[in-house]
């Protein structure tokens, strides 16, 4: 099988290439199909998934049986300042790829994200595959064009919204929050933004395991629980050891500190329904697979 992997310098994309090489992760082992795929990864400045003609060509040529997108532009205000630049990234890219993928027969996985949704409550349940997107930023309405391109032009495709990723590799929040909190001491994190922290782990093994059936359709798949930033990163603190005050303050009182910011949803938890009903949720709980990271990694070596 040939599996091509865009966005593959990214925190999921080297994730999702470290499964195929080794052939399992730390939930089990991936597809027995998919132990001796042809990986093909793409990236800027080599493949633009925003050029459509570049990138049907390179598509044509290849002819991938899978196409797994992983890029996207997901620096949310970026996103506000550069809007033309996430939209291409975001909403023009999946369009190409899906034209791409439908017109050689290829499956299309495709990344997206809870920011598809305003964030207004929702009874404090999570929201399942059939709620509503109303998004709020660039960011959120950007990604929500490109799914809506996806299921324009390609009939193969998955889209899978994921929520809070970080990863052993790359820029993310976890990372973040531990070299900070380790130099300054002390940190202030929002209180009143509720989702799921999701480790690229688990959600590269999904997508492996959704390539290999015929399961199409739209799929959240985010980390079992739900968190504030502020829990999270008071996780995050005490799983890594680093010995720094947080304290809690609400997302006006951010915003006021950073008037140029983006919105974000204040409640983005998500309910993995779709992968309960068909392939089974694997995904750990965010706890566990926090702990994990840890175990694996230190910020002076990297992955242990």
């Amino acid at each position: 099988m040939k599996i091509l992997i865009t966005g593959c310098k990214g925190q999921l994309g080297a994730e999702i290439i470290k499964q195929l090489k080794t052939g399992r992760s730390e939930i089990g082992p991936i597809p027995e199909r998919l132990m001796e795929s042809e990986i093909f990864a793409a990236d800027l400045p080599e493949v633009d998934i925003s050029d459509r003609e570049g990138i049907l060509a390179y598509i044509s040529d290849l002819r991938p049986d899978v196409v797994i997108n992983c890029a996207a532009f997901t620096n949310v205000d970026g996103c506000e300042i550069h809007p033309d630049t996430a939209f291409r990234a975001n909403a023009l890219g999946p369009r190409n790829l899906a034209m791409a993928c439908e017109e050689i027969g290829a499956k299309l996985v495709h990344v997206s994200t809870d920011y598809v949704f305003s964030g207004r409550p929702n009874g404090g349940v999570p929201l399942d595959e059939a709620a509503l997107p109303n998004p709020i930023s660039a960011y959120g309405s950007t990604k929500f064009q490109g799914e809506n391109y996806v299921k324009q032009f390609c009939r193969r495709f998955f889209i899978v919204r994921t929520a809070w990723l970080y990863s052993y590799y790359g820029k993310n929040f976890v990372k973040t929050m531990y070299y900070a909190g380790k130099k300054n001491g002390k940190l202030k994190v929002v209180n009143d933004q509720l989702g799921n922290p999701t480790n690229a782990v688990d959600l590269a093994h999904v997508l492996l395991r959704l390539a290999v059936t015929e399961e199409y359709g739209t799929y959240h798949c985010t980390g079992e629980g739900i968190c504030s930033w502020y829990d999270f990163t008071v996780a995050i603190m005490a799983e890594s050891g680093v010995s720094a005050e947080v304290s809690p303050c609400t997302s006006a009182e951010y915003k006021a500190e950073h008037p140029d910011s983006a919105d974000r949803p204040a409640w983005s938890a998500l309910d993995n329904r779709m992968l309960r009903c068909t392939i089974g949720n694997c995904v750990r709980p965010w706890q566990e697979a926090l702990k994990v990271f840890f175990e694996n990694w230190d910020g002076e070596n990297g992955v242990k």
